[in-house]
């Protein structure tokens, strides 16, 4: 089975039990995650076969860092080095009460290592995919530049590339602009992942008002494509926010043979909603490699990647557990979450 390459930074999450405050109490619940990491573990989940590039601090925190991922299946190539695991802090939001995320990873491994560290010459042997989002290019400049040299090594080796743009306000600090580094990502791209707050912010293409908002979106995908003439594939979520807890999902997808409005799910009492995008990412790359091109496959892409996303929402942590098989379930219509025995 040919691989699927995943690059990014690995962190710690460290998060108040439950809907509490920021040291309410003194206690926070300790666990892995990352944009590309969570897609990484997903994907082995369904089944793929998927290598995740980091770096990661040459200690017992690297290590158990890296055994967290190898747990899932994914196989973990990291440049190991003295330094420090970036981390972020969570803190859940409730009702009206938004969720709130703290970064600190100024100066991590990840934020330290140049393209040079990474020898990506030989990484994409036997792979045919490439992955990687915006958050990565955003850390910092050895970062950014580390980014660039995988999509160009990727390119050269054959794999189809997906970026999901995910923009991160709290994290372009270093000089350059989300917008001048993601445009020259998609410009290289054959599959771009977002919101449409994020297609404003990284590439500068606003959502226009047309009759019904799915025509605008319809319009969104159409001007992306304008833009970026060698991306294929957009795919962009539509999330309603009516609280911390209750939440629209659903998703819109312009492919190769058409344009395609998922299901809508009304997501109530939501466990956690922190990594649903890349749940949609993961499903949207399992499909695009496992179904077939036509409309046909396309629209169960579309479905497949949905429906993961909105089963994120029940599952605490970073990562998606869904298996490939409750995705496939509700997908299929099944969302009553009735036993099954």
């Amino acid at each position: 089975m040919k691989k699927i390459v995943l690059f990014g930074e690995l962190m710690l999450r460290l998060k108040p039990e439950g809907k509490e405050r920021f040291f309410q109490n003194p206690r926070l619940e300790a666990v892995f995650g990352g944009s590309e990491a969570n897609v990484a573990v997903s994907l082995s989940i369904f089944g793929k076969n998927t290598e995740y590039i980091t770096a990661l601090p040459d200690n017992a925190i690297g290590e158990g860092a890296r055994n967290v991922l190898r747990q899932y299946g994914v196989n973990v190539n990291a440049v190991q080095k003295d330094g420090r695991l970036g981390i972020y802090f969570l803190e859940d939001g409730a009702c009206q009460r938004p969720s709130k995320v703290i970064y600190d990873r100024s100066g991590s491994c990840f934020a330290v290592t140049g393209p040079e560290e990474y020898n990506w010459a030989d990484k994409f042997n036997g792979a045919e995919w490439f992955h990687v989002s915006g958050v990565s290019p955003a850390v910092s400049e050895e970062a950014c530049e580390s980014v660039i040299a995988a999509v160009d090594e990727a390119k050269k080796a054959g794999c189809t590339v997906s970026v999901d743009l995910n923009y991160r306000r709290k994290l372009w600090k270093y000089g350059k602009s989300a917008e001048s580094v993601m445009t020259l990502l998609a410009s290289k791209a054959d599959v771009l992942i977002a919101n449409e707050e994020d297609v404003q912010y990284c590439l500068g293409i606003p959502l226009k008002n047309f009759n019904t908002p799915l025509e605008s979106y319809r319009h969104l995908c159409e001007d992306v494509k304008k833009a970026f003439p060698n991306v294929s594939v957009v795919a962009v979520t539509l999330r309603q926010s009516y609280s911390a807890d209750r939440n629209g999902w659903s998703a819109v997808l312009s492919g190769k043979t058409g344009f395609y409005v998922s299901a809508h799910y009304d997501i109530e009492n939501i466990v956690e909603r922190v990594g649903a995008g890349d749940s949609f990412a993961s499903g949207l790359i399992y499909g695009l490699t496992t179904f077939s091109g036509d409309e046909e496959g396309e629209r169960k892409t579309l479905d497949f990647a949905t429906a993961a996303g909105c089963l994120k929402h029940s599952v605490a942590g970073d990562f998606n557990l869904s298996t490939k098989e409750e995705v496939e379930n509700l997908a299929r219509g099944n969302s009553n979450g009735r036993i099954q025995r």
